[in-house]
C-alpha cells in the first residue's frame, strides 16, 4: 500500500469500542460498592487473556471475565452469588451500543466503507450481542480470535481478517477505544484509528506507534476516515 492511500476496509473492535461496558455499573457497586472495581476487573480480563496468548493457552474470554470476576472478589474478599454471575453474564450479553456507534457507522457505510469486526469475545449464537444493540447489519463479517485461539494484540488475530478477506494487512484500519488493539494492529501492518473513551489515552514512550488517527468520539473519526479517502 502507497503511504497516500488509506485502507478501505475498517475494522472495528466491539467491547467499549461500540459497546458500552460502563452499564455492567450498578452489578459492580451492588457487589462491591464502588463504580471503580469494573475498571479493576477488566484491566484484569485484558491483562490475563494477553498472559494466555503469551504462554500459550486459551480459555473463551466470556470465561476468563467470569474468573476475572472472581478473582476481584477473592481480593476484595467479597462472596459472589450463583445469582450474581448469572446476571454478570446475562448484562455482558446485552450491552448497549454507544450512542456514536450506529451514526459513525451509517456515514462510513454510505461513503462506500467495507466494515467488519473484531473481538477477543467468542461468537454466539443469535440474537448475538451486536444484533441485540442494533449494530450487526452494518457489518459484512464477524470475527472472533477464538478462531486462530488468540486474543488481541497478536499478530494472528489482525492477519485472520485480512487471509478472510483476500487482502493485506495494509488494506485495513483498525478502529479501536484500547490503544494496546491500535498498537498490536499497527505492528501487524495495519492502520489504527484511536477513540479516546474515558479511561483510555495515549502513551507516549519510546517505539510506542502512534495512531494514524485519534478523536474522542466515533463520529468525529468517522469523518477523518472519510476525509482520508477523499484525499
Amino acid at each position: 500500500m502507497s503511504s497516500e492511500r488509506f485502507p478501505s476496509i475498517i475494522v472495528f473492535d466491539v467491547n467499549e469500542t461500540l459497546l458500552d461496558i460502563d452499564t455492567l455499573t450498578p452489578l459492580f457497586m451492588r457487589v462491591f460498592g464502588k463504580q471503580r472495581v469494573l475498571r479493576e476487573w477488566f484491566a484484569q480480563l485484558v491483562l490475563y487473556s494477553q498472559t494466555m496468548t503469551l504462554s500459550g493457552l486459551y480459555t473463551p474470554f466470556g470465561e476468563l471475565g467470569v474468573g476475572a470476576l472472581q478473582m476481584v472478589a477473592d481480593i476484595r474478599q467479597v462472596t459472589l452469588t450463583d445469582a450474581d454471575i448469572n446476571e454478570f453474564k446475562e448484562r455482558m450479553s446485552a450491552l448497549p451500543a454507544h450512542p456514536d456507534a450506529a451514526p459513525a457507522l451509517t456515514r462510513l457505510r454510505d461513503a462506500g466503507f467495507r466494515l467488519v469486526t473484531l473481538t477477543n469475545s467468542a461468537s454466539s449464537a443469535s440474537p448475538t450481542p451486536l444484533e441485540k444493540a442494533g449494530l450487526s447489519q452494518y457489518f459484512e463479517q464477524h470475527f472472533s480470535i477464538e478462531t486462530v485461539g488468540k486474543f488481541k494484540p497478536a499478530p494472528d488475530t489482525y492477519q485472520l481478517v485480512a487471509d478472510t478477506l483476500a487482502v493485506d494487512t495494509s488494506d485495513l484500519c483498525l478502529v479501536a477505544c484500547h490503544l494496546w488493539d491500535t498498537i498490536g494492529a499497527q505492528a501487524a501492518g495495519c492502520r489504527g484509528a484511536f477513540l479516546t473513551r474515558p479511561y483510555n489515552a495515549m502513551l507516549n514512550a519510546p517505539n510506542v506507534p502512534v495512531p494514524d488517527l485519534t478523536a474522542s468520539d466515533l463520529s468525529t473519526l468517522a469523518d477523518q476516515i472519510i476525509s482520508k479517502k477523499s484525499a
